[in-house]
């Protein structure tokens, strides 16, 4: 193939990357830089003391009519699937100033206790556990993963008609404390806030409601969306129920340095990083295209993760065309859990876009994680085949890969090659040579899951 012309662009794939020559008419399509914070513990520091629309962690303390020595204190953290800057080096973690304060306040070190908001995800390893929260974190405190399918669960009441249940380690807290980080989610609008309680720390049937078939199906249950979201709505309604007291919420760059922080009220805290989020968030596009290049940047631990990718650019691709998606799935099980990798079996066998009716049906049994799917055949009812996807990654067996919807990486290269880069190359390649456009439109998404590309009118 003729390549003359071709520019070199810069792939992130787990904690490196590669580069990769894309056609020179190709567009890169990223976020606004936004340079990180020049003192990030001084404002951590800052927000901690001037909380918004609500007291300070020490006025919540000071408030309780109980003895210091019994006060309980819980903090939601986010799994592995989320980049939170909890520990760093760089002094812009966000974990330990709360604890601190929460100690400096009376809270004995023993009645704090850190619950990862793992949802129905997989518990977090110790490994991941001391590369998150540091050393001095993981050996002082308690840190447990909640179990969505635990027996101690304590009731939220009934929503729906569904009976909600919440971990028992935050319910029975005096002080209930939740953090995240906020970035786009293709299902709740924005991560962060009220997700840490639902789905983050319910029990497995909230989760069914919360990810149900209809409301995925809602064209509200979307990136960048909170009005009108049945998601939002009801994570909302359970953490007002769990009365969260206080919240913080990160926000990361592009270089993965803290750019934002607040903190105070739940809803009014998580509102003003939403505003700031949005703005750099959405990504302009001039038209469709005819190929696109992605990735699944540090989200993507799995193939249910990397989900997010492809179904961000379906506004930008055209039907009938190409993402090639790439994928460091470096998790224990690079697929995801059981139910995800039955599911998709169901929607390889199905074809694309008949899925959300079938789940819809009398019929149909919920299975966890088949929201991830719906939302994946969303993907695929607009590019309208599975060979509008080639997946890329050396992480999954290529076997293993090949049984998923969508075309393999392995495909575009010899047998036993595991060399990413020129798998992604070569997926190029043949995207551009095969392309029923004589010149097919290349968009390459420079920040993967983590920017909202959007056509606009009038776009220089």
């Amino acid at each position: 193939m003729e390549k003359h012309g071709w520019k070199p662009v810069s792939v992130e794939y787990g904690d490196s990357s590669f580069q990769v020559m894309v056609p020179g008419s190709s567009e890169i399509l990223e976020m606004k830089h936004i340079p990180g914070l020049s003192s990030p513990a001084e404002r951590i520091e800052h927000a901690l003391s001037n909380p918004i629309a609500g007291p300070t962690l020490e006025a919540i303390v000071t408030s309780l009519y109980k003895p210091m020595k019994d006060v309980q204190a819980a903090v939601a953290v986010s799994d592995n699937t989320r980049p939170v800057p909890y520990h760093s080096e760089r002094g812009d973690g966000i974990l330990l100033p709360i604890l601190k304060r929460l100690e400096k306040s009376g809270i004995a070190r023993r009645n704090i206790r850190i619950i990862v908001a793992t949802g129905t995800h997989a518990a977090t390893s110790g490994e991941w556990k001391r590369k998150a929260f540091g050393n001095r974190i993981l050996e002082s405190y308690e840190i447990r993963d909640h179990d969505c399918t635990s027996p101690d669960l304590c009731s939220l009441g009934s929503f729906m008609g569904i009976p909600v249940k919440i971990n028992p380690h935050f319910f029975r807290a005096d002080i209930r404390i939740v953090t995240g980080l906020v970035e786009p989610h293709f299902m709740a609008g924005f991560s962060g806030g009220r997700k840490a309680v639902c789905p983050g720390l319910v029990n497995l049937e909230a989760t069914y409601l919360f990810h149900s078939a209809e409301y995925m199906d809602d064209p509200h249950a979307t990136n960048l969306v909170l009005k009108g979201n049945p998601c939002h709505a009801i994570a909302v309604e359970v953490a007002r129920k769990a009365e969260v007291h206080f919240c913080i919420s990160a926000m990361l760059n592009d270089e993965m340095e803290l750019a934002g922080v607040w903190a105070g009220d739940l809803e009014k805290s998580h509102e003003k990083a939403v505003a700031r989020v949005r703005k750099c968030a959405e990504v302009k596009a001039r038209h469709p295209y005819d190929i696109v290049l992605t990735h699944g940047g540090r989200v993507a631990v799995n193939h249910y993760q990397a989900v997010k990718a492809a179904y961000s650019v379906i506004p930008i691709i055209r039907p009938g065309g190409v993402v090639i998606l790439v994928a460091h799935n470096g998790d224990a099980e690079p697929i995801g859990k059981g139910g995800y990798r039955r599911v998709m079996q169901v929607l390889r066998e199905k074809g694309p876009g008949s899925f959300t009716e079938l789940i819809k049906s009398g019929s149909w049994k919920f299975i966890p994680d088949q929201w991830e799917v719906q939302k994946l055949d969303q993907f695929f009812k607009k590019v309208g085949s599975f060979n509008g996807l080639v997946y890329c990654t050396d992480n999954i067996n290529p076997e293993d890969l090949r049984r998923l919807p969508g075309r393999s990486g392995y495909e575009f290269v010899a047998p036993g090659c595991k060399d990413i880069a020129s798998m992604v190359q070569k997926a190029i390649d043949h995207a551009v040579a095969s392309s029923q456009t004589r010149e097919p439109r290349l968009a390459y998404v420079k920040d993967g899951p983590h920017a909202v590309p959007l056509i606009r009118k009038n776009v220089p």
